[in-house]
C-alpha cells in the first residue's frame, strides 16, 4: 500500500477507499463509523483512591490559606491504594508544619535521617470524609472501620530544586517533571466533548444523583457502577447510540438484571437527552446478573488508572500522566487543563470544528518545549498561526497557567469523578479551564 500524504495527514491506499479520497492536498478521515467510550462511577475502586486523593489535595491548600502559608510553596504527589477494608495512602508533600508530628516540647519530629514526620491523623480523617460521602457502609469497606495507613514523607530534595530553582525561571518555578500533555474539544456536544464520553458520564452523574437523594428503587444501587455507550456518527456527527453498557452494584441480592434495567432504564434515556436510540440499540445491563459485592472490597483500586476516563474518552491522545493528587506544579495536571482550555477556546472561536493541543515540558524548565495544533482538516486557519496564537494569549509556563487558571485552590475532590472536563466551572474557581473567555484574544492574535 501507498502512503498518501496531504498536509499533516498520512494514510495507507487502501481498498475499501476510492482513487478520488487520495487526491493530493485533501485531509482523508471517515465521515461514518462506529466509536465507544466508557465510564466509571465515584464508588468505583480506583475512583475511590482518585477522591481520596484529591481530598488530600484540597485539604493541604485549604490549610495554607488558613494558616498563612503561600500555597504556592505547597507540593502534592499523593497516591491511594484500596481494598478490603484498608487504604494506603502514600507519596511526597511539602505541607503546612500543622501537618507535622510535634515532640512533647512542641518541636517538629523528625526521622532518623532528619527528615520531619507527617502525622497521619487528619489524613486518616480526609479518607473516612472521601469514602463516607461516596457512600461505602457495606460490611467490606465501611468509612467507620476500614483501616486507613498514612506513609506520606517530605518531597525529594532534588525534585524541589529543579522546580523552585530551574535555571531559567526568571521569576517563574520549573516544570515538576518532563512529559507531553494533550488538549481536546470539537463540536459534538454543548461542552464541546466527544459524545461518546460525554452521556457516558451523564448517565453515572444521573445515577448517582437518584443515589444519594434515595429517589425510589434507585436509593438500594451501590455507589460501583460503570457504563459504556457506543455512538454511530454519520458524516462525521453523532447520530444515534447502537450499544448501551451499564453495570451497577445493588444492595437487593434479590435484584437480576431485569430489575436492575427497570430501575435504571429511566435514568438513562433521561441522560441521553436529545441523542437518539437506535430501535435495533443493544442494551447489556448488568450482563453477569448480579453485582452485590463491589467497591474495594471487590476490587483493589489505585489512583491514577483511569486515565482515558478522566479525559477524551479516547477521542484524543493522551500523554500517560494522570491528574488526582498531583498539586499544579505537575505539568501532568495544570498543563493537560491548559491545553484542554485552549483547544475549547480554539473551537468556540470558530476557528475550527475539532482542535487537539500537545505540549511538551521538562523537568526544571519553566516554557514549553513545544507546542503543536492539529486542526484535523477542520480549520478556518493555518495550523501554524493558532500556535503562534496560543504562546501570545496564555503564558504556558507552571507559574503562567497557575495564574492565569487560578489554581492554587481547594477545587479538586469534584474533578475526580465523571470526568475533569466537559464541566461547568463554579464559583468556587473550579472547572477553570473550561471557561471560554479567550475567544476574543485568539481571533485578534491569528489575525495579525
Amino acid at each position: 500500500m501507498r502512503p498518501v500524504k496531504s498536509g499533516r495527514y498520512c494514510v495507507s491506499k487502501a481498498e475499501h477507499f476510492s482513487p478520488l479520497d487520495f487526491q493530493e492536498g485533501l485531509p482523508v478521515s471517515r465521515s461514518s463509523y462506529l466509536f465507544t467510550s466508557e465510564s466509571v462511577s465515584e464508588g468505583h475502586p480506583d475512583k475511590v483512591c482518585d477522591r481520596i486523593s484529591d481530598e488530600i489535595v484540597d485539604m493541604i491548600y485549604k490549610e495554607a490559606r488558613r494558616t498563612g502559608v503561600d500555597p504556592w510553596s505547597v507540593r502534592i504527589a499523593c497516591e491511594t491504594l484500596a481494598t478490603t477494608n484498608r487504604v494506603v495512602i502514600a507519596g511526597e508533600v511539602r505541607v503546612p508544619e500543622t501537618f507535622l508530628k510535634k515532640n512533647k516540647d512542641g518541636s517538629i519530629a523528625h526521622d532518623a535521617a532528619g527528615h520531619p514526620l507527617i502525622n497521619p491523623s487528619r489524613f486518616r480523617s480526609a479518607a473516612r470524609k472521601a469514602i463516607r460521602e461516596i457512600g461505602y457502609e457495606q460490611d467490606g469497606f465501611n468509612w467507620r472501620t476500614v483501616k486507613v495507613d498514612v506513609l506520606l514523607h517530605p518531597q525529594s530534595a532534588d525534585i524541589a530544586q529543579g522546580v523552585d530553582n530551574a535555571a531559567d525561571r526568571q521569576g517563574e518555578e520549573g516544570a515538576g517533571d518532563q512529559g507531553i500533555m494533550f488538549g481536546y474539544a470539537c463540536r459534538e456536544t454543548p461542552d464541546l466533548m466527544p459524545a461518546p464520553i460525554y452521556y457516558s458520564h451523564k448517565i453515572l452523574e444521573k445515577l448517582a444523583e437518584a443515589r444519594h437523594k434515595g429517589e425510589g428503587d434507585a436509593r438500594k444501587l451501590g455507589p460501583d457502577a460503570k457504563s459504556q455507550v457506543t455512538v454511530r456518527y454519520e458524516n462525521g456527527k453523532a447520530a444515534e447510540v447502537t450499544q448501551i453498557v451499564l453495570s451497577t452494584q445493588h444492595l437487593d441480592a434479590s435484584w437480576d438484571s431485569r430489575k436492575v434495567r427497570s430501575v435504571v432504564e429511566p435514568y438513562i434515556r433521561e441522560a441521553l437527552g436529545d441523542l437518539p436510540i437506535a430501535e435495533n440499540c443493544n442494551w447489556y445491563i448488568n450482563p453477569t446478573g448480579k453485582f452485590v459485592i463491589g467497591g474495594p472490597d471487590g476490587d483493589a483500586g489505585l489512583t491514577g488508572r483511569k486515565i482515558i476516563v478522566d479525559t477524551y474518552g479516547g477521542a484524543a491522545p493522551h500523554g500517560g500522566g494522570a491528574f488526582s493528587g498531583k498539586d499544579t506544579t505537575k505539568v501532568d495536571r495544570s498543563a493537560a487543563y491548559a491545553a484542554r482550555y485552549l483547544a475549547k477556546n480554539v473551537v468556540a472561536a470558530g476557528l475550527a470544528d475539532r482542535c487537539t493541543i500537545q505540549l511538551s515540558y521538562a523537568i526544571g524548565v519553566a516554557q514549553p518545549l513545544s507546542v503543536y495544533v492539529d486542526l484535523h482538516g477542520t480549520g478556518k486557519v493555518a495550523e501554524s498561526a493558532v500556535e503562534d496564537a496560543l504562546r501570545k494569549v496564555m503564558d504556558l509556563s507552571p507559574t503562567g497557567i497557575r495564574k492565569h487558571l487560578d489554581l492554587n485552590k481547594p477545587i479538586y475532590a469534584k474533578t475526580s469523578s465523571y470526568g475533569h472536563f466537559g464541566r461547568k466551572p463554579g464559583r468556587d474557581g473550579s472547572f477553570s479551564w473550561e471557561k471560554t473567555d479567550l475567544i476574543k484574544a485568539l481571533k485578534a492574535a491569528v489575525s495579525a
